[in-house]
């Protein structure tokens, strides 16, 4: 049996050196939508947007998003989002091939995410989409929480 400490050693020693270590367990601590124009129209998940992924260093992750506020203004939809899969990363692009999910139409697709890194945070942006006939785009923001996946 390995320590988390020895699987980390071996994870960096395979890796190549320009690849960002993306293993392990991230919080969501913002986002942004915005509109073709460049102007806010909302944040993912809300503003109290609660969310956490776990990639392992043998390329299996997870993910769980929701609007965590206590209450919604009244019509409004609770955000909510879980998937895993198998995925990989080649420096800018997160892959998951998706074999279980919250929602149905997820099952066996691929979610597709551009990755950027701004100092200690990773970045994930996924395909644009349509809200209301207007095409937003999103970015959501991670911080790690642990070097050793869940």
């Amino acid at each position: 049996m390995t320590s988390d400490s020895d699987d980390a050693t071996r994870r960096h020693a395979l890796r190549p050196a320009a690849l960002p270590d993306v293993a392990g367990v991230w919080k969501l601590v913002g986002g942004s939508m915005t509109d073709p124009g460049g102007r806010s129209v909302g944040v993912p998940y809300g503003p109290r947007g609660m969310g956490l992924v776990s990639l392992t260093s043998d390329g299996r992750m997870m993910a769980v998003l929701i609007d965590g506020r206590v209450e919604l203004p009244e019509g409004a939809k609770r955000e909510y989002s879980s998937y895993c899969g198998n995925y990989t990363f080649d420096g800018t692009t997160l892959i998951t091939t998706v074999d279980a999910a919250s929602d149905p139409a997820r099952l066996a697709s691929q979610q597709v995410r551009k990755v950027r890194f701004e100092g200690d945070r990773m970045i994930l942006v996924p395909p644009e989409r349509d809200e209301g006939g207007v095409r937003i785009h999103r970015e959501l923001i991670w911080e790690r929480i642990s070097p050793v996946s869940l």
